[in-house]
């Protein structure tokens, strides 16, 4: 059986480099700040514990062989990933410099995304922001492969991660601009009836929570078209192909197409909104959550929300709360 190799401790490594590099055990102690014994005892336990030679002890200066050489090609990438690994958790001490991973969903990501990158630019904070569908953004803040997460649902049984209400927005009708100017009294059971319906893909969110708003309107339209993204949800829709039911902030995300589509309003309701929470675990990125917080309400309510009203002005004055 072969024999298992212990983990290569890092000073012995730094030793056995030290040699490599001035060519004798006196030059390496000199180099390390250590005594001969010591660089020398490092040595003898690296060779120990990894069951090699490293050094043709026959050569004057020592040389390394074979198994030396291919340690020496790996012992420079190694020691500077651990200074980089002492480093990072150095900097853990002061969150204002660690690097921050958000991860939002992708309408949130789209819209307020690019106003947050831009708040933070000018700090000393770095972020990196991705963007997914909320159960692998809620699996990712779990498993710790994130530490922000802007989600449109809470589905983590979690004491440890705290949800912090962001804003909420409420589901309209979209129809072609065309078709409503055909049909000026039109609400939305005319629509409904008239009109097959457009889909969010079921195993979206957004798009599991408008069939749900959708059965509970009575809206039994036969599935057609669905689509993960809201762009070419909205092409059908301006194309006069059917309607759809999103939200503000998609639409907005999708805005080539405001100048093509007008909004109806939906019953309100409990399903008739769609809320979204900030999630982090707790006593964690705390002021930089609620950072997060106000600037989001900022961007929506001084540049998102006006935009919205000039281009949809149907669009009611709830939608976006």
């Amino acid at each position: 059986m072969r024999r298992t190799q212990a983990p290569i401790d890092l000073n012995a490594l730094q030793a056995f480099l030290a040699v490599c590099e001035t060519g004798s055990m006196t030059g390496a102690a000199k180099q390390l700040g250590v005594s001969q014994s010591a660089v020398s005892q490092a040595i003898a336990a690296l060779e120990r514990d990894q069951g090699v030679v490293l050094f043709d002890r026959e050569s004057r200066p020592p040389r390394p062989n074979v198994a030396g050489r291919a340690l020496l090609e790996l012992a420079g990438p190694l020691l500077e990933h651990a200074q980089m690994v002492s480093a990072r958790i150095g900097d853990a001490s002061n969150s204002g410099t660690l690097p921050v991973r958000l991860g939002c969903v992708d309408s949130f990501a789209a819209t307020v995304g690019p106003e947050l990158i831009r708040a933070v630019s000018g700090s000393a904070r770095q972020i990196a922001l991705w963007s997914g569908l909320t159960p692998g953004l809620s699996k990712q803040l779990h498993d710790r492969d994130l530490d922000l997460a802007v989600c449109t649902q809470t589905t983590l049984n979690d004491a440890r991660i705290v949800e912090v209400p962001l804003f909420s927005e409420a589901f309209v009708a979209v129809v072609s601009r065309t078709w409503l100017a055909e049909h000026r009294n039109a609400d939305w059971r005319t629509l409904a009836l008239e009109m097959p319906m457009i889909r969010y893909t079921a195993r979206s969110v957004i798009g599991q929570q408008v069939e749900r708003y959708a059965r509970h309107l009575g809206i039994n339209s036969p599935r057609r078209y669905e689509f993960d993204a809201t762009d070419p949800l909205l092409s059908l829709v301006a194309a006069r192909l059917g309607f759809a039911i999103s939200t503000p902030l998609c639409l907005w995300q999708a805005r080539q197409y405001l100048p093509d589509i007008a909004v109806l309003p939906l019953p309100s309701g409990r399903l008739g909104r769609r809320d979204f929470f900030l999630l982090h675990r707790q006593g964690e990125w705390d002021t930089f959550a609620q950072e997060i917080v106000t600037l989001t309400r900022r961007v929506l309510d001084g540049s998102i929300r006006p935009a919205l009203v000039r281009a949809l002005p149907q669009l009611p004055e709830e939608a976006l709360q």
